[in-house]
C-alpha cells in the first residue's frame, strides 16, 4: 500500500492536503475491479474475473477476509445492506443475483434475474435494484430472499443500462452505457425525467461508456466516466458537470466502480485497467 499527498480541487472543496491510499489489486494481471461497496468499517472489493470478495479495513485498508462466491461466473456489481445484513453480488454470466450473509455464517442464496445483469444498489425499502443491459433495457427490483417487487422497463433513450441509484425522490438515476453521453433520471413507469448532455456553456465533453454511479445526500451524482479517465460530479438537476480532480501520479486508469463514503469524506475508485487498483482519496466534500 502506497501513500501519496494531493489536493483536491473543482468539484471538491478543500483547503489543506489529503492522504491517497493505494489498495493493490488482489487479483490476476489485468484483472479489472468492476464493483466497490462498502458497510460499516468494511470495504468490499470485487475483481470481474474472481469468485472471491476482499474484505478491508476502512481505517487501515488490510485485508481482513475473503468471502468466497463458489458459484459466481462474472461479476460487474456489488451492494451491502446495513438492514439485512447481507451483501449482493450480480452475476452476468449465470443471469443471477447472490447473496451472502454478514453476520457471520457467510450462507449463500442465489436467484434469477433478467439477462445482462450489471450494476447493483439497495434501494429506500432495503431491496435490491439491478441494472439489465444487453437490449433488456429494465430495472428490477428484488426482495432480500429473490422475490421479484416489481420491474422497470426503461423508456427511449435510454438503452444498456448499467447503474441504477434510487434517488431522495423515489425516481432513478440510471447510466447508460454507450460511446456518447448519458445518465438519465427515470420514473417507476421508465419515462425519462431529465437527461444529461453536455453544456453549451461546459468544457468537459460528452461522456464515454459511463458505468458505476454514487449519489449524496442531496442527490448529486458521481459517475465513473470510464472511458476519458475520470469522475464526474453533477448536479441533481443534470444541469452541469465538473470533472473531479484526483491527482494520481500517473492517473486513474479506465474508472470502472465507485463508492461514495460522505461520512468520511470519502472516494473509492476502482481501475479497470493499468494496476488496477482500488484507489482511496479522503477529504472529498461535495
Amino acid at each position: 500500500m502506497s501513500y501519496k499527498y494531493c489536493c483536491l480541487l473543482t468539484a471538491v472543496k478543500i483547503s489543506v492536503p489529503t492522504l491517497t491510499y493505494d489498495i493493490p489489486s488482489q487479483g490476476e494481471q489485468g484483472d479489472g475491479v468492476p464493483a466497490v461497496t462498502l458497510l460499516g468499517d468494511d470495504v468490499f472489493v470485487m475483481h470481474c474475473l474472481s469468485n472471491q470478495v476482499e474484505v478491508y479495513d476502512a481505517n487501515t485498508f488490510t485485508l481482513q477476509r475473503i468471502i468466497s462466491v463458489p458459484a459466481l461466473g462474472c461479476s460487474w456489481g456489488l451492494a451491502a445492506c446495513a438492514h439485512h445484513r447481507c451483501l449482493y453480488v450480480s452475476d452476468c454470466a449465470r443471469n443471477s443475483v447472490h447473496r451472502t450473509e454478514l453476520s457471520g455464517s457467510d450462507a449463500v442464496k442465489q436467484w434469477s434475474v433478467a439477462s445482462g445483469s450489471r450494476g447493483l444498489s439497495v434501494n429506500k425499502a432495503h431491496n435490491v435494484v439491478v441494472a439489465c443491459c444487453y437490449r433488456m433495457n429494465k430495472i428490477q427490483e428484488y426482495t432480500t430472499h429473490g422475490t421479484l417487487v416489481r420491474e422497470i422497463p426503461l423508456q427511449s433513450g435510454v438503452n444498456d443500462p448499467w447503474h441504477a441509484v434510487q434517488l431522495s425522490t423515489g425516481d432513478y438515476v440510471v447510466s447508460k452505457h454507450t460511446s456518447r453521453d448519458v445518465v438519465s433520471v427515470v420514473g417507476v413507469d421508465g419515462q425519462v425525467v431529465r437527461s444529461y448532455r453536455q453544456s453549451q456553456t461546459s468544457d468537459e465533453g460528452e461522456m464515454n461508456y459511463p458505468m458505476s454511479l454514487a449519489v449524496t445526500k442531496n442527490d448529486d451524482i458521481l459517475v465513473a466516466d470510464s472511458a476519458n479517465n475520470r469522475i464526474l460530479s453533477i448536479n441533481s438537476s443534470l444541469r452541469s458537470a465538473q470533472q473531479l480532480a484526483l491527482p494520481v501520479d500517473d492517473e486513474i486508469k479506465v474508472p470502472w466502480a465507485i463508492c461514495l463514503d460522505e461520512s468520511r469524506e470519502r472516494l473509492f475508485v476502482g481501475e479497470g485497467c493499468g494496476s488496477c487498483r482500488v484507489l482511496v482519496f479522503d477529504g472529498v466534500r461535495l
